[in-house]
């Protein structure tokens, strides 16, 4: 054997012990991030299991979230007998009507709701007890993105006017659906400390969109740390839900891929909401009525059924007798047929 031939393979006998540390740190990494993602689906598999009780159903302060075409000329008498023969004698008591979005600076044109007192008037008059509030959106501004700036006083003040505008107009409540709101947000806390009291002072109720609670103890500030603003710890959910009358918690777009396990987390959120939101504040739980597929939602995996499944689990876990508790579909213009059969076979038909 020559001289280069006997370093050659020296050098491939000194590699062999790294190789296997190699291999050994890769199994490690991966047993870290595999091992708590089973168990986690392992939680969730088991947070839908069981029978809910029979009584968890509708407390007759369910909620839906109507597009914008409802205000703008879009939508006909047939299209309201519809929404009629949907909502009629199940337990929704609101209507969140687009009326929308707030400028960047938190006002509000009046020509984005111009129909809104026809189809007020007409709901009053096809769905006596049934509100209508005003749903108002935009996208929070983060690191100098275009949005709405929740840090800016003047900003604050001109969506509080934008609020009594809408309520001049006949709207009977607000709902307010700004994100994404970094968790510890002052800004928000701030605004809804000066929307609530101008709301309730022009007859209505205020309604906020919540992101979802933790998962996992400071999941927020995970995600925070990728650039992502999904969650928010309990603390901070329970900071919003004081500050309100009713509270919707977007309880969708979880990126799971299975029913059982979208179930279980629907469950599990039901839960961590009920444990903190005030007896009397309204918490509803925002149930999928639309069925896109993408790396957020999977349509077969996010279904109303496994939602209400997963509502209903957690009621009768944490707080089977609240009173203040519903549900809010997402979105009229999105759902089938199917979807509000799920609703009202699972929930919401009234005196079930």
């Amino acid at each position: 054997m020559t001289w280069p031939q006997i370093r050659a393979r020296l050098r491939r006998l000194r590699r062999l012990p790294r190789r296997r540390t190699v291999k050994r740190v890769a199994l490690a990494l991966l047993l870290v991030v595999v091992v708590p993602v089973v168990a986690a689906a392992g939680a969730l598999r088991a947070s839908y299991a069981g029978a809910p009780a029979d009584d968890a159903v509708t407390r007759g302060r369910d909620a839906v979230w109507l597009g914008h075409a409802w205000v703008d000329g879009r939508r006909s008498e047939k299209d309201l007998a519809g929404l009629k023969r949907r909502v009629a004698g199940t337990g929704i008591r609101d209507l969140y009507v687009h009326a929308g979005p707030l400028e960047h600076d938190g006002t509000l044109p009046a020509s984005a709701y111009r129909g809104a007192r026809r189809l007020i008037d007409a709901v009053h008059r096809e769905l006596p007890g049934v509100r209508v509030q005003a749903w108002l959106g935009d996208v929070v501004a983060h690191g100098g993105t275009d949005g709405l700036k929740l840090g800016s006083a003047a900003t604050r003040d001109a969506v509080v006017a934008s609020a009594r505008q809408v309520l001049t107009a006949g709207f009977e409540g607000v709902h307010l659906d700004v994100e994404p709101v970094s968790d510890g947000d002052g800004g928000f806390l701030a605004l809804l400390d000066s929307l609530r009291p101008a709301v309730r002072s022009g007859g209505g109720v205020l309604s906020v969109a919540a992101q979802q609670i933790d998962p996992l103890p400071s999941m927020h500030a995970a995600s925070r740390a990728f650039g992502g603003r999904k969650w928010w710890s309990q603390g901070y959910f329970a900071k919003v839900a004081r500050r309100t009358d009713q509270i919707a918690v977007m309880s969708y777009d979880t990126a799971l891929p299975w029913e059982s396990l979208y179930g279980g987390y629907v469950a599990q959120q039901t839960r961590l909401a009920l444990e903190v939101t005030p007896t009397g504040t309204d918490l509803l739980m925002g149930l999928p009525f639309f069925h896109t597929d993408d790396m957020g939602h999977h349509g077969s995996a996010e279904t109303a059924a496994a939602a209400l499944r997963g509502a209903r689990l957690g009621l009768t876990r944490e707080d089977r007798h609240r009173e203040r508790f519903g549900v809010a579909l997402y979105v009229d213009f999105a759902a089938t047929e199917g979807d509000w059969r799920a609703y009202r076979e699972a929930w919401g038909k009234r005196g079930q």
